[in-house]
This record gives structure tokens, sequence and C-alpha cells, in this order.
């Protein structure tokens, strides 16, 4: 999957992004909305995460993810 096909189907990815990122909150989601970047900041922030563990989970998360 890519990021623009994320980007369309945004509601329903949000609900995959909090299973895989659990401190993520509403707000965050509608402040993210549907950026990868801001995505990235948010979980590096929530989570306490590097941004190199940050990019291989969201890499991980993009490729395994199925539509």
């Amino acid at each position: 999957m890519n990021w623009d096909q994320m980007e369309g189907k945004w509601d329903q990815a949000k609900g995959k992004i909090k299973e895989k990122w659990g401190k993520l909150t509403d707000d965050d989601m509608t402040v993210i909305n549907g950026k990868r970047d801001q995505l990235a900041g948010r979980i590096q922030e929530r989570n306490g995460y590097t941004k190199e563990k940050v990019e291989d989970e969201m890499k991980e998360w993009e490729r395994d993810t199925r539509w």
C-alpha cells in the first residue's frame, strides 16, 4: 500500500493505526489527517521512539497492511 492510498482511506486507516500505536488519541488522528510526516511525529512523541524506530515500524506496517 502506498501513502496516497492511505490518505484516500484515512477514515478506515485510523482504526488500524490506533490498533498498532495505541497511545495515539482521537485528537492526534484529527491533527494527522492522513499526513505521513505528522503520523511519524506523533508516534515518536507519544511512544518515546527514535526517528529510526518510527520509520522501521511505519515501513513494516505499510508493507503488511492489507485493504
